[in-house]
């Protein structure tokens, strides 16, 4: 393998019989790939983002795609993406559009993977953001 080559393992959001692909990537490469997320947004994404973005809930700061490597073995690193975080929280907040529907399973072992990294994962389903209040109030139960 080339100097300064790893082989990364991303799980993201994929159906479950490709949540697992193996890649040969570079840090720079998994941020890029975090800044294509970034650009390209789902529809949920964007409806949420107005709200979270430039610390208009109570101050905090939420980033949206950060990657979590959350086990290395060898020379393999596994990571996620998450739709957003908030360091300050320590919160995962997930947008679960029908696709998540056949992928419960992986969701949950994913979860579990982000919890024991500390972190406080909310799901949030796309159609629950027509009520925008009762979202908000959702995230605001992690303050």
């Amino acid at each position: 393998m080339p100097a300064g080559k790893n082989v990364w393992i991303h799980t993201c959001s994929y159906p479950k019989n490709e949540a697992i692909s193996i890649m040969n990537l570079t840090r720079k490469t998994i941020t890029e790939m975090a800044r294509e997320l970034r650009s390209n947004p789902t529809p949920s994404e964007k409806i949420l983002w107005k709200y979270l973005r430039k610390r208009q809930l109570k101050g905090y700061k939420f980033l949206r795609q950060k990657p979590f490597v959350y086990e290395q073995i060898q020379d393999k690193k596994y990571f996620f993406i998450a739709d957003f975080y908030c360091a300050q929280l320590k919160l995962v907040i997930e947008l679960d559009g029908k696709i998540h529907d056949f992928q419960k399973e992986y969701d949950y072992q994913r979860d579990l993977v982000l919890k024991n990294l500390g972190l406080k994962v909310l799901r949030i389903k796309n159609e629950e953001l027509v009520d925008m209040e009762e979202v908000l109030e959702r995230i605001r139960e992690f303050y």
